[in-house]
């Protein structure tokens, strides 16, 4: 009974990411229409990364 507790806030960390990162732009085009670009492997200063454009590529917003 002890490992329960331990165990339900790792699912709920779990869950949590799964949910967060659907909500961002998945490819390039999804990216363009939101008003990001597409940065290889970083973002500059004022940008943070809010999805994927490819593999290597990651949706940059501000």
């Amino acid at each position: 009974m002890r490992i329960l507790y331990l165990l339900f806030p790792f699912f709920l960390l779990l869950v949590q990411g799964a949910a967060g990162s659907s909500r961002g732009p998945q490819n390039k085009a999804e990216c363009l229409r939101e008003k990001g670009y597409c940065g290889f492997l970083k973002c500059s200063f004022p940008f943070v990364i809010r999805g994927k454009c490819s593999r290597f590529f990651f949706c940059c917003k501000p």
